[in-house]
């Protein structure tokens, strides 16, 4: 699915400047460990990739704060038809233009979005996301984010955004790679994970409450 370019390094890190100085974020707080060159060969290679602390963490708070203030407009998570199923259990809440915050980080997305379209030709137009949360018990049993490619979703991402998470509390993100190798990727905090919509993937059963930003990079070539 990726064919990546030798270019790409350097304008990954041009992009993250330059997002973060439109978001009112400090650029040099950008962690050492978020290496551009592994970001682009893990989604060549495996199709998913980590970062690690990935927002300074007055930002995170703030997003944190936006999503606690608006739990009680959340709902009932449904298939993409609109039907409640057992599939899931979480609840989500839609990013819309009044999330001023989470805003930010859709418009982080954006500016991905155009390098994977410059060197993955992926023809990504938009980006969809919701703040979702998940409350212990709660799941959301094994699928793929663009069943028959028919929802334009080509990358999704996860950000987790709680303040802290211990091992034992599930909530794991458990994803088999391009090369059909499983992953059990735990949901710590000031985490984005990124990975082909058409990976198969699960979040296991949380036994404390997990809050996330859900998003997807869609290039409106769906197959009707």
């Amino acid at each position: 699915m990726f064919h990546s370019e030798g270019y790409l390094a350097l304008e990954y890190a041009t992009l993250f400047l330059i997002i973060f100085e439109y978001s009112d974020m400090d650029a040099t707080r950008l962690p050492k460990s978020c290496h551009v060159d592994q970001i682009i060969d893990d989604l060549d290679q495996q199709g998913f990739t980590i970062i690690d602390h990935t927002y300074p963490l007055d930002y995170m708070s703030s997003l944190l704060e936006e999503c606690i203030t608006n739990l009680n407009h959340f709902r009932n998570a449904a298939i993409q038809s609109g039907v409640i199923s057992k599939i899931r259990s979480d609840h989500i809440l839609w990013i819309e233009d009044d999330l001023a915050i989470a805003q930010q980080h859709i418009e982080i997305l954006r500016h991905l979005s155009q390098l994977l379209n410059q060197n993955f030709y992926l023809g990504i137009k938009e980006v969809e996301a919701h703040f979702a949360c998940y409350q212990s018990g709660e799941y959301y049993a094994l699928h793929r984010d663009n069943p028959q490619q028919k929802n334009n979703r080509v990358i999704s991402s996860v950000y987790y955004l709680h303040q802290e998470w211990q091992q034992d509390w599930g909530g794991e993100l458990h994803l088999q790679d391009k090369n059909q190798k499983w992953h059990t990727i735990q949901p710590h905090p000031n985490r984005l994970v990124l990975f082909q919509s058409d990976l198969l993937h699960e979040v296991l059963v949380a036994k404390h409450q997990r809050l996330s930003i859900t998003a997807w990079l869609r290039n409106g070539c769906s197959v009707l």
